[in-house]
């Protein structure tokens, strides 16, 4: 058996925002959001688009959109590359999505809290070991929660999880193991064949259920994704290797500023004694400062 890559932007939709998807979206909101406690009940997943409502908004395209039993909306996004402005724009989509619930003459009263779930394939918190994150609005100094806090944001950060098959306990580890090894493997691991929604997940994934076509579009997600992370990979590496540069560069210049200085220094010492300190300043070019202190020294 093989699996295509949950991580691209197609199949990501085709396995967990197709009509089919419903169960499997519920087990993994489940295992992401709630930490394994079957809190959803029962979803619809909906358009994900977001056609701008206010002039001069621009169009948003999420991967998948639900709503919840409760009303809540959960807005989904896997992310491969970490772009410019990523962070703005997951803030922007999650404000736009709770914006947007209200049509014209409704009171505030009827907005509906808003989940904004985002999938990385690279590390967004690079001071955190935390493979899931969570974020609210709380107060700046005493953490107190914001009395109708409806905005909520949660990170997952894929190069966090290094459980083995072996290793994989909750739910949440089952699915993330999907989300990050099914392109490589063969076949479905007893573990993970268990959870009914993760073998339909694996259903959806299998090439053999997929037309010429539908494969023929990964592949070239695929292969755009590995020309972006090539690229990126070189920017940062010319990056460093520019700057190491520089600090070479810098530290020779520093170098010989130093040691212009201390040449300047010995000189004006043995003058101490036979000019005064305007003087010594004007023939070293040292500052009357420089030179009292070196005198003071002395």
């Amino acid at each position: 058996m093989t699996f295509i890559n949950p991580k691209t932007d197609y199949a990501f939709k085709k396995i967990f925002g197709s009509s089919e998807s419903k169960d499997i979206l519920i087990s993994f909101l489940n295992a992401i959001i709630y930490e394994g406690n079957p809190t959803i009940a029962d979803l619809e997943i909906i358009n994900p688009n977001l056609p701008p409502q206010v002039e001069g908004l621009k169009d948003s395209s999420l991967d998948v959109k639900a709503k919840l039993a409760d009303d809540t909306l959960v807005i989904i996004e896997m992310q491969v590359l970490n772009v410019e402005s990523f962070g703005q724009r997951i803030l922007y989509n999650a404000a736009k999505t709770y914006a947007s619930q209200l049509q014209k003459g409704q009171g505030y009263r009827m907005l509906r809290p808003v989940i904004a779930l985002t999938i990385t394939d690279f590390e967004m918190f690079k001071n955190s070991n935390n493979l899931i994150s969570r974020f609210v609005y709380k107060e700046e100094v005493s953490n107190l929660p914001y009395p109708d806090n409806d905005l909520k944001l949660v990170f997952v950060e894929l190069p966090k999880f290094t459980k083995t098959v072996d290793q994989l306990e909750t739910l949440a580890d089952k699915w993330l193991y999907f989300m990050k090894y099914a392109v490589t493997i063969a076949e479905i691991p007893p573990v993970m064949d268990s959870v009914p929604e993760i073998h339909q997940a694996f259903d959806i994934a299998d090439r053999v259920n997929l037309s010429l076509e539908e494969i023929a579009n990964i592949e070239r997600q695929e292969m755009f994704i590995y020309d972006q992370q090539g690229t990126i990979i070189k920017a940062e590496r010319d990056a460093r290797q520019e700057g190491r540069q520089e600090g070479r560069q810098e530290g020779i210049q520093e170098g010989r500023q130093e040691g212009r200085q201390e040449e300047k220094q010995a000189i004006a010492r043995q003058l101490l004694d036979r000019l005064d300190d305007a003087t010594i300043a004007q023939i070293t070019g040292l500052s009357v400062q420089d030179v009292q202190n070196l005198r003071s020294e002395v």
